[in-house]
């Protein structure tokens, strides 16, 4: 639990992400749905943030899109200082976690609430498939929206990983091209090392 509450610290010093993202929800939730509301739990090897109501885009594009759902409100955090105007708040989240080199945020969507999922410490050796695309994707997209493209050394970087693991970097790479989710650049090298990705929406 300590290092949760270590994660949980660093997320709120890393220009206010975690106070961000309690404030999307906040922002973002369905006021039609009856019965329902923002909820924040907290376990053991996680916290989940949700919402009532479904997002205004798709959850892959949390990072590069922003829509409002109730603006009035989004006006009145805008001037209390709570969050920004730009929809930044998925971005200092995805930031900070790789600062830590946390497992990516999840974010879930069900006909009722969407949910966004931070996930305590968990080493790379034991970090899953599915955890390790979601990060490489989060990491393409972060990078993408920064005009940084991402690397096979930027994304060594995000995880942790020594110089000499270029081949699991590259493993990664091609797990989350199999899965649709990012994409060549289009330069022209034939090295993986070297090359250059972005967003498969880019």
């Amino acid at each position: 639990m300590s290092r949760l509450r270590e994660y949980c610290v660093a997320l709120a010093n890393e220009g206010g992400g975690l106070r961000e993202l309690i404030a999307n929800a906040l922002i973002h939730q369905d006021l039609d749905v009856s019965g329902a509301m923002v909820m924040v739990e907290i376990y053991t090897d996680r916290i989940e943030i949700s919402n009532p109501g479904q997002p205004g885009v798709q959850p892959e594009r949390f990072i590069d899109e922003y829509r409002c759902r109730n603006e009035p409100l989004a006006d009145l955090m805008r001037r209390f200082g709570i969050c920004e105007e730009k929809g930044s708040g998925i971005d200092k989240v995805v930031q900070a976690v790789e600062e830590q080199h946390m497992p990516a945020p999840e974010f879930r969507v069900d006909s009722v609430r969407t949910t966004c999922v931070l996930h305590g410490a968990r080493a790379f050796a034991d970090m899953s498939r599915d955890d390790r695309v979601r990060a490489c994707y989060q990491h393409c997209c972060l990078r993408y929206v920064s005009n940084e493209p991402m690397t096979n050394r930027s994304l060594r970087e995000r995880f942790g990983l020594a110089d000499h693991q270029s081949a699991v970097a590259s493993h990664i790479v091609t797990a989350t091209q199999a899965a649709a989710l990012i994409k060549p650049d289009g330069a022209l090298t034939s090295s993986k090392r070297y090359a250059r990705y972005v967003p498969f929406w880019a």
